[in-house]
């Protein structure tokens, strides 16, 4: 399958079936998350693995938008590690570290979707109340969590994965 095609049939998946994800297919994941371009090359990405009983449980206390995904990755980037901009004058001292972080979250999201395992990708969350409930250091920012898992014979995409606008009202030749 292209890539087009890859991107075209993926869809964020609401319905997890609760059997684990092999580990080498984990590995090719977060290996996926590791090699992407990031700013300056300093590579801010972080990532936890979230598959115990106990982590996975305390998920559900700082948000509901779980959909009991066997497996979750926390995407976060390390604010001492992030390339900055202090020169920009619409954003201030713009730091790479979210834009890092989706990157990585982006790619590892694609290849589980080339492995046959599905995702969605979670913002429903305050960062705060995950990195506490994780006890993550001060410096972590959590960005976004990445559900994996394989789907139910329920599973299909949402009605909204099919609406998009064309192309011509978001690409403009300058």
């Amino acid at each position: 399958m292209d890539f087009l095609e890859l991107a075209r049939s993926r869809y964020s998946e609401r319905r997890f079936d609760p059997r684990p994800i092999e580990q080498e297919k984990l590995d090719r994941i977060l290996e996926a998350g590791r090699i992407v371009p990031t700013a300056c090359n300093y590579q801010p990405q972080r990532f936890y693995v979230l598959r115990s009983r106990q982590a996975l449980d305390t998920l559900k206390h700082v948000t509901r938008f779980h959909y009991n995904a066997p497996v979750m990755i926390l995407v976060c980037y390390d604010a001492d590690t992030v390339w900055h901009n202090p020169g920009d004058r619409l954003l201030g001292d713009y730091n790479s570290g979210e834009q890092d972080a989706s990157i990585a979250a982006t790619t590892m999201m694609y290849e589980a979707e080339e492995l046959g395992v599905h995702t969605i990708w979670i913002r429903g969350f305050d960062a705060l109340a995950v990195r506490e409930a994780y006890a993550l250091p001060e410096h972590i920012v959590p960005v976004m969590m990445l559900g994996l898992g394989y789907p139910t014979e329920q599973s299909k995409p949402h009605a909204w994965h099919f609406s998009r606008i064309p192309l011509e009202a978001m690409a403009v030749e300058l």
